[in-house]
């Protein structure tokens, strides 16, 4: 009997999940990835995260390639909505330890921090934007910016900047963010698609401010990383990042197990310490070194927003749409 391939696949001790690239993938192999192969004999391979039409295809025909998404928390919950993820085995998580529970599908592995960056040796310390209303503030801190091309981050940014509460963000008042990103505009240099611009167009100086991560500007400071750079956690967009297993997984048992594993304190204390990123796992806190706690923000902060993905359920396509004709025009 010839076995199609993806049930071929689900007998192999081998999984398949995606992740972002660059340093953060790196780290993710040492830390999470290696050690986990190392302990259950399950091989896992890291491709890039397909848009989510891609996953669709996939299911309608029976034939899914990825076990495991490790995605934006308001990418997960569009998909949700769509019904494209497992129902999690809730039983193999310690769900007293996390900051922030799961839900039936999705799972929180950590958090993002994004914020300012730029280069120490071309600005001093009262020359560049700390938040965002300065970011937005082209007269006082003239220069190059970068922006994400999507309006999930951005669209919260740009508010932020013209003075809304993080209490009040949502239900986002779409028109006036527009309003606001529309004074920006010009000095927009880069609509970045691919994380790692953030910070390369940075260190070659074809920009002067970028909206990046506190894990890539912490790469950075390592040697061999090129010019290092500098973070403002002054004010951050939190952003929880999500592990779903896809409905029609090959390998979804050895997915859920690898979930599993993703959120023990030991690995989120060795990823999140490598990373610059803020764990999910409570315990996972007092394991992080010294000097992995100065990338990290005050979570007590009033000013930081923690990303709310339930509400771009409903308005990602229509808003995405919106927003890509705005950049184009």
């Amino acid at each position: 009997m010839v076995l199609r391939g993806s049930r071929a696949a689900g007998k192999s001790g081998s999984l398949t999940m995606t992740s972002y690239g660059g340093s953060f993938q790196d780290i993710l192999i040492v830390t999470v990835t290696d050690p986990f192969t190392k302990e259950t004999d399950i091989k896992v391979t890291i491709v890039p995260t397909p848009d989510i039409a891609k996953l669709k295809a996939q299911e309608l025909m029976g034939n899914v390639e990825i076990d495991l998404f490790a995605i934006p928390d308001e990418v997960a919950a569009y998909a949700s909505k769509q019904g494209f993820w497992e129902k999690l085995d809730l039983s193999m998580f310690d769900i007293e330890d996390m900051v922030i529970p799961p839900t039936s599908e999705l799972v929180t592995s950590h958090s993002y921090v994004g914020g300012l960056a730029w280069d120490p040796k071309k600005h001093r310390p009262e020359d560049h934007p700390a938040n965002f209303a300065e970011y937005f503030d082209l007269k006082k801190f003239p220069g190059r910016r970068t922006f994400r091309n999507r309006p999930n981050e951005t669209l919260e940014a740009a508010l932020l900047a013209d003075g809304v509460l993080p209490k009040n963000i949502y239900p986002l008042d779409i028109n006036r963010a527009f309003d606001v990103l529309d004074r920006i505009k010009p000095s927009i240099a880069a609509w970045i698609t691919a994380t790692p611009q953030t910070i390369s167009l940075l260190q070659t100086g074809e920009i002067d401010f970028s909206y990046t991560y506190a894990s890539r500007v912490q790469s950075t400071n390592q040697p061999g990383s090129g010019a290092p750079l500098s973070f403002s956690f002054e004010q951050n967009l939190i952003g929880p990042e999500k592990l779903a297993v896809a409905k029609g997984a090959p390998n979804k048992e050895k997915a859920m197990k690898f979930a599993a594993y993703f959120l023990r304190p030991e690995v989120q204390g060795r990823l999140c310490d490598a990373a610059a990123s803020v764990p999910n796992s409570k315990k996972a806190v007092s394991m992080l070194s010294p000097e992995t706690r100065k990338w990290l923000p005050d979570m007590s902060n009033p000013n930081h927003l923690v990303l709310n993905g339930a509400y771009w359920i409903d308005n990602l396509e229509s808003v995405s749409r919106r927003f890509k004709e705005w950049v184009l025009t």
